[in-house]
């Protein structure tokens, strides 16, 4: 048996690794899939499927990276663990004009010290307000407050967020499947993440490998209540972004 196993390995590959299968046949092969299944089926990237929590294709959430403008309001998400596994974060900047929301950069650390990780996150902007998660390593409200104490001790603007899973995963599938969320090309170890974030067969969001889609929620959910532009820039007073009381379903639609 061991020799058995150790004669097989797995190997992803995609259509184009395919030699027998011509462009015409490629067409009439994708026709037949749902569109969240396509990258699926003619990539080989595996878990996607009805299983999948965000099924929009890759390549319609994927933008090339731009200079983001001054006056575009941002804020930034993290879930963070306080060195004793997995830190993560997004940015988050928001153009008013079309209403488009872009994933504009991350990071994802292993055993990193809050002592890094405000240092990280202040060099892309000590000015940015942000959430952050603290509850994957604390045990009680009030270790998760330290925590968040110690990033603000840093010097970074930063509050808890509202951690509804749920209702956070409908507010990002709505602008994903609006076309209001675009996320920059060279955010590489988000769109693994997404490429994996699923339900198991009773609906259970498999909770694996799902730091930066957290922090991603948790922009989304919080973090554009604390958006601010640039200071200095030429619309800085423009800083209220979101107003519970007023939005309705509108801001969710």
């Amino acid at each position: 048996m061991a020799d058995a196993a150790l004669s097989r390995y797995t190997v992803m590959a995609s259509w184009d690794d395919c030699p027998h299968l011509d462009e015409d046949a490629k067409r009439e092969l994708l026709a037949e899939f749902p569109p969240f299944q396509r990258e699926a089926r003619s990539k080989g990237i595996p878990a996607l499927g009805s299983g999948t929590i965000y099924p929009v294709p890759e390549n319609e959430m994927r933008c090339a990276p731009f200079e983001v403008p001054d006056h575009w309001p941002r804020c930034w998400g993290a879930d963070t663990d306080a060195g004793a596994g997995w830190t993560a974060a997004v940015w988050l900047a928001w153009d008013r004009e079309s209403n488009v929301f872009y994933v504009y950069d991350c990071f994802k650390r292993s055993h990193q010290e809050p002592a890094v990780t405000v240092q990280a996150i202040k060099a892309r902007g000590a000015w940015i307000p942000g959430v952050a998660d603290a509850a994957g390593l604390a045990v009680t409200a009030h270790d998760s407050e330290q925590i968040i104490g110690i990033l603000r001790q840093g010097g970074l603007d930063v509050v808890l967020p509202d951690k509804a899973v749920e209702a956070g995963i409908q507010q990002v599938w709505e602008l994903l499947s609006g076309g209001r969320l675009r996320i920059f090309s060279n955010c590489g170890p988000l769109f693994d993440e997404l490429r994996l974030y699923r339900r198991d067969e009773k609906g259970r969001i498999v909770k694996k490998d799902d730091h930066l889609v957290d922090a991603l929620r948790y922009c989304v959910r919080s973090g554009r209540e604390r958006m601010k532009t640039k200071p200095g820039s030429a619309k800085t007073a423009q800083t209220t972004i979101y107003d519970p009381a007023k939005a309705g379903t509108a801001w969710m639609s």
